[in-house]
């Protein structure tokens, strides 16, 4: 090989590095924003074009001003955040206190709990945070939203991780635990419409069951890795090829939203599946 072809393949090997670092860079690091919109009969007038933006399984990921800059640039009247804000493998509360504090400026913030939060042993010490930055934990509890004298019903379902063993041996399994849990927040509600956070897709049927309006979910990470036709191959709590990992799903008279989440945990790097903010504006016709 003459000395101009071994500068062609070096120069070769070095662009598509080159290129192939960009492109996992991008595909990780270039927060893409998904619009849904939701109309229902049951949603006050008061309530047409109510923003909510979703943060889902940001897993400690630091993205600096740019997830609170394009979260700015919704104008939201509140901000949910649907579990693993923290990663149970590397946690630092001071990323994720930094980011609430930063987002807890631009609407009212609500949380429920993701696995990675029950999991870690510094859930604890997050709950405290959460209360000393003004945001609510909604885990198996309910707040009212109220506009001009109208209210909707904004509910939130822990992770099952915090299920106790004492609880399940009384019910007689996790899924009839989850049921009843649901069904004492339905119950409660005072509104026609609610909306429910809860971390993982895969408890569809349980959502569906309780006659719920509206989910907001993650924990699928969008399947980690998308490829055409086939969709996602990985998600937690679903194995491969899992049936709920983006997007829009309804079941009887339940809607859900899966977020494709913000961060990594385990599996190091999103492929062909970027980080998500989902905005949902609630339509009354």
């Amino acid at each position: 090989m003459n000395k101009n072809k071994k500068i062609s393949v070096w120069m070769i090997r070095v662009i598509f590095i080159a290129g192939l670092s960009f492109f996992l860079y991008w595909g990780n690091n270039a927060i893409e924003m998904t619009h849904y919109s939701y109309s229902s009969d049951e949603i006050p007038q008061s309530f047409d074009g109510y923003t909510v933006v979703q943060v889902s399984d940001l897993h400690n990921k630091d993205f600096d001003k740019n997830l609170t800059n394009k979260i700015e640039s919704e104008n939201p009247d509140i901000i949910v955040i649907t579990g693993d804000l923290i990663d149970r493998n590397r946690t630092d509360l001071a990323i994720a206190k930094d980011f609430l504090e930063d987002a807890s400026s631009i609407a009212p913030l609500y949380f429920v709990s993701g696995n990675h939060e029950v999991a870690s042993n510094k859930y604890p010490e997050l709950k405290e945070m959460l209360d000393e930055v003004g945001v609510i934990n909604l885990d198996n509890a309910s707040q009212l939203l109220e506009k001009n004298n109208e209210q909707i019903n904004l509910l939130g379902l822990a992770d099952p991780l915090t299920i106790l063993f004492e609880e399940v041996e009384k019910e007689g399994t996790e899924e009839l635990v989850l049921q009843k849990q649901m069904e004492e927040l339905m119950n409660e509600s005072p509104t026609d419409f609610n909306l429910l956070l809860s971390h993982r897709a895969e408890l569809i049927d349980i959502y569906e069951e309780s006659d719920v309006d509206l989910v907001l979910t993650g924990h699928a990470h969008g399947g980690q890795i998308r490829l055409p036709i086939i969709g996602g191959i990985y998600s937690p709590g679903q194995g491969f090829l899992p049936d709920y990992t983006i997007g829009e799903y309804t079941k009887g008279t339940t809607t859900m939203i899966v977020s494709r989440g913000l961060g990594n945990s385990v599996f190091p790097l999103r492929l062909f599946n970027r980080p998500e903010l989902v905005v949902m504006t609630l339509e009354a016709p």
